[in-house]
């Protein structure tokens, strides 16, 4: 992986480009698994490994992905992982022109809708989990009056222990200690509304 920091979206060639549906399925289920193959995400997503393999060389072509090294003995086998840890888009990035609004509305509503289909799937996924596991899962919602300098406050707080959590069990696991680590996906939101 080049790099180990989160890579800023700032381009709406790059935004449109992970924007698409499949490709971000395809750029999360490389997060997730570090490294993989078009025919192995094509399994993930329910697609052809042609299919696959042209949307990872568009994600490619955005420096989102790149060539990894080779993970198997078959030198036909073209593996693919992210370029860094993830990616961060902020809206004050695209506000400078309609154009740009709206690409960033579309990748976030659908950046959203994915999450929310994780979640729905865990959910109908929920009775083949562990006890411990759903007892450990988190489901809530808090309505707190804040300014927006103590909102971005709690936010950045929020990432800090998120943070601490995610080093340590990466660190843990480079250890050896893998033993009922499992993927979680932490989905926190805060945004200002009105009845």
């Amino acid at each position: 992986m080049a790099s180990k920091e989160n890579r800023r979206i700032t381009d709406v060639g790059t935004l449109k480009a992970l924007g698409h549906p499949l490709r971000m399925k395809l750029y999360r289920a490389l997060i997730v698994t570090g490294a993989a193959t078009a025919s192995q995400l094509g399994e993930q997503v329910d697609e052809a490994p042609s299919l696959v393999s042209y949307h990872l060389r568009k994600l490619a072509e955005h420096g989102l992905i790149e060539e990894a090294e080779p993970r198997s003995g078959d030198g036909r086998e073209r593996w693919w992982e992210p370029a860094s840890d993830g990616v961060s888009v902020r809206g004050g990035d695209f506000r400078d022109a309609p154009e740009k609004q709206a690409a960033h509305l579309a990748f976030t509503r659908l950046f959203h809708e994915q999450r929310g289909d994780q979640y729905r799937r865990y959910l109908d996924e929920r009775a083949t989990w562990p006890t411990e596991w759903n007892d450990a899962a988190a489901d809530s919602e808090g309505t707190l009056r804040l300014t927006a300098a103590e909102l971005d406050a709690l936010k950045d707080e929020l990432l800090t222990v998120i943070r601490k959590y995610d080093d340590k069990g990466r660190a843990e696991e480079a250890a050896g200690a893998t033993e009922g680590r499992e993927n979680v996906a932490l989905h926190v939101y805060g945004f200002p509304f009105r009845p």
